[in-house]
């Protein structure tokens, strides 16, 4: 078991403090937690990430769950965007493949063998990039552009109203329709507009 945040807890933990997540290391491996979360000690939060029964999943604990999926040697080269930063956000489903995002600056060739994640080469600016739980994620706003543009309208929808509906985000649909109209030469950007005008249309988010 590695404990991500907090101290060692005791095996079997009774009690496991509520901001802790549990995933497969060294002391535990993933068939005893998967035991655990059988037992009623653990919940499973997302893959190999376990929660203490009762806790509020926030976005910093989501990310620490998607970290694990990631291999250290390529954390920090990797950014987790669209419908993963949304779910990250608390706005979509959890994702059946972690949806990283690479900076058209560094090499993606060598990151392709990795399982379970689709790369996406982009350009990042200095704001497009927050860090949550020790992952980098891309920023509401750029995670909402990026879902507008590269995500079928039967996904897209639901999450950008989740997204500008959280307070938290600081997302407003006018905010967001002038960053896809600055978007240049991407070849989505009509089908965005409309996805954003349907929204509008609606129930303001």
């Amino acid at each position: 078991m590695v404990i991500v945040h907090g101290p060692p807890a005791p095996f079997p933990p009774a009690s496991p403090p509520a901001s802790e997540l549990y995933s497969p290391g060294a002391l535990f491996t993933w068939p005893e937690l998967q035991a655990m979360a059988s037992d009623g000690v653990l919940t499973q939060l997302y893959q190999r990430g376990y929660l203490p029964p009762g806790t509020q999943p926030t976005p910093q604990l989501r990310a620490r769950a998607a970290s694990v999926l990631i291999s250290p040697a390529i954390r920090q080269r990797v950014v987790a965007g669209r419908m993963t930063a949304a779910w990250i956000y608390g706005c979509a489903a959890e994702p059946d493949r972690l949806a990283l995002l690479v900076d058209a600056n560094r090499r993606i060739s060598s990151l392709r063998s990795t399982r379970g994640c689709t790369f996406h080469e982009v350009r990042l600016g200095p704001f497009d990039v927050v860090s949550l739980g020790g992952l980098m994620v891309s920023s509401p706003l750029r995670t909402s552009v990026d879902i507008a543009l590269h995500v079928d309208a039967g996904r897209a929808l639901p999450a950008l109203r989740a997204l500008l509906g959280a307070p938290e985000l600081g997302l407003r649909l006018r905010l967001l329709m002038r960053a896809v109209e600055a978007t240049p030469r991407m070849p989505h950007k009509k089908a965005a507009l409309t996805k954003l005008e349907q929204l509008q249309a609606g129930p303001a988010p």
